[in-house]
C-alpha cells in the first residue's frame, strides 16, 4: 500500500466517523524542508560555523584538491 492508498482508506474513515480529513500526502514537503534548513542553520552558527555557503565551501575544497589518480585508489 502506498501513500496515496493510506491517505484514500484515511480519508474513507474520517468521512465515516465526521472526524476532519487528514492533509493530502506531500502537502506540507516544502514547509518540512525549510524548518529542517533553518534548523541546520541555526546549529551551525550555535556551534560556530557558518551558516550560509557551507556546501559551496566543501565542493571548493573538495576541487581545489584535484582529481584522484585511479593508481592511488583502494
Amino acid at each position: 500500500m502506498n501513500a496515496m492508498h493510506q491517505y484514500m482508506l484515511d480519508n474513507y474513515r474520517a468521512a465515516q466517523r465526521g472526524d476532519q480529513a487528514p492533509p493530502q500526502p506531500g502537502l506540507h514537503d516544502v514547509q518540512v524542508l525549510r524548518e529542517f534548513r533553518d534548523y541546520r542553520r541555526f546549529q551551525a552558527v550555535v556551534s560556530g560555523h557558518r551558516a550560509h555557503g557551507r556546501a559551496w565551501a566543501a565542493l571548493a575544497r573538495r576541487l581545489r584538491r584535484g582529481p584522484r589518480s585511479r593508481a592511488n585508489c583502494g
